[in-house]
């Protein structure tokens, strides 16, 4: 009995994205080579693989190109910090707020941090006051997204927002 061994096929779309047809490795890599350009396996997992004939270095130029606007869109949620301490000036607040409007209305979260030295953790109530303070200053732009606590010698808040 005479057995023939057949050469693995593949699904070959063409550079202009239209399918070539199911075809053997050897004739799709001739195929590539006749358009100048490269053949690029995109879905092995499929029945048979599917490669396409296109300019891989073009095709890796792209894709990096995609991931930096991915990147570029996924940062524009940052946390900014801004931190005070209990004894600050009502001056030195009303900057902060103003600071705090321009985050969030570029899109950022901000979390506030009132640090306590010494005796001053005796006196959260003054720190609940400024968070209550940077809350109302804050209200037309933002929302809160985890209200004020206690974190050890210091008490924080985070705003988020509003969409």
């Amino acid at each position: 009995m005479n057995e023939r061994i057949h050469a693995p096929q593949v699904r070959v779309i063409g550079p202009d994205g239209e399918q070539a047809g199911v075809m053997p490795i050897k004739q799709a890599w001739e195929e590539a080579m006749r358009y100048g350009m490269d053949l690029i396996e995109v879905a092995p997992n499929a029945d048979p693989p599917v490669c396409r004939i296109m300019d891989y270095g073009k095709f890796r130029y792209e894709r990096q190109k995609k991931a930096k606007e991915a990147v570029k869109k996924s940062s524009q949620n940052d946390l900014k910090s801004l931190r005070v301490r209990p004894n600050i000036g009502e001056h030195d607040i009303n900057f902060k707020i103003r600071k705090a409007i321009k985050f969030l209305e570029n899109g950022h979260k901000v979390k506030f941090n009132v640090i306590f030295r010494g005796p001053e953790l005796r006196h959260k109530h003054i720190g609940r006051q400024q968070l209550q303070h940077f809350i109302d200053g804050c209200a037309e732009v933002s929302a809160v997204d985890i209200p004020p606590r206690m974190e050890g010698r210091q008490m924080t808040m985070l705003l988020r927002p509003k969409s």
